[in-house]
């Protein structure tokens, strides 16, 4: 910890070699998190890009509440979704009951799906419906909290969760 401490202070001191560092110790986990809400890697690296550019401004807030990788990936995932707000790809949904009766937990699995072959099925998800499922299912926010960060409503959230589901489950049971 002492050692990331200092990396921070040498940071917040504008040194290059300190900046790089902390950028080469996060960059490759945090393009993994922008993969998840973007279309391609190049939009994916302009995310994380934008995301080290608010990281590196605002390293001087950071208070050791959390870990520092929790804290990036904070900012990463902010700046995703205002990437995502910035495009406003919802779909307006009549109601989750639609989906409801599509699920058949159980009867689809992954296990056996290469991680790159499940990003890319998430990419090709709506883009309300892979950042909300992302961010539901991924990072764990519950529908309210998503309703809030993306500006949408709460049944909105979950209706692009059962549609993202009901989308990846159709993939998953053609390729298995």
């Amino acid at each position: 910890m002492e050692k990331e401490e200092q990396l921070i202070q040498a940071c917040l001191q504008k040194d290059r070699n300190a900046q790089r560092k902390l950028y080469q110790a996060y960059a490759g986990r945090m393009l993994v998190v922008c993969s998840r809400y973007t279309q391609n890697t190049a939009e994916a690296e302009d995310v994380l890009q934008e995301a080290f550019i608010k990281i590196f401004q605002n390293l001087d807030k950071f208070r050791g509440e959390s870990s520092l990788g929790a804290w990036i990936k904070r900012i990463v995932i902010n700046v995703a979704i205002n990437h995502i707000r910035a495009q406003q790809h919802f779909q307006g949904m009549s109601d989750v009951q639609e989906y409801e009766n599509q699920f058949t937990d159980g009867l689809t699995s992954i296990e056996g799906i290469h991680f790159q072959d499940l990003l890319e099925m998430i990419r090709k998800l709506p883009k309300g419906c892979q950042s909300v499922f992302n961010l539901y299912a991924i990072e764990g926010y519950q529908h309210k909290e998503i309703a809030e960060m993306l500006n949408i409503t709460e049944g909105t959230s979950k209706s692009q969760y059962a549609r993202a589901r009901a989308i990846l489950q159709s993939q998953l049971s053609v390729n298995s």
